[in-house]
């Protein structure tokens, strides 16, 4: 028995865009909203693939922005600025952090962003 493998791919060019407009873009595709067949509880059958992640519109005030994550230790809050995480870990990674948090909070988001295929 054979099974086919109907995947749709949607492509987002990221060079000149705004953080904010692809992951908003990205995240209600890969959620499915726009899909005649959107179901709450499956994953969408798209995969989505952002190009030219490093050549996104940052704003300066907005590269000052702290993000901060807790290791859920005493003293383990851990804040960092935009640019530095940019640096550090390279700008598809802060794309990738953005797309995560607009999508729901449930254990359909982990599945759901291996979707998710972005190249700098």
């Amino acid at each position: 028995m054979e099974t086919e493998n109907n995947k749709k791919e949607y492509v987002i060019d990221a060079t000149g865009k705004r953080l904010g407009r692809i992951a908003t873009e990205a995240a209600s595709v890969l959620i499915g909203k726009d899909s005649p067949d959107f179901a709450k509880n499956m994953i969408a059958d798209v995969t989505v693939k952002i190009e030219n992640a490093s050549k996104m519109d940052i704003l300066e005030s907005k590269k000052k922005d702290t993000y901060q994550s807790y290791s859920g230790y005493p003293g383990g809050l851990r804040s960092e600025t935009l640019d530095h995480l940019g640096n550090r870990l390279g700008y598809a990674e802060v794309l990738r952090r953005t797309i995560s948090g607009m999508l729901p909070k449930n254990k359909l988001r982990k599945p759901t962003l291996h979707n998710l295929v972005i190249s700098e």
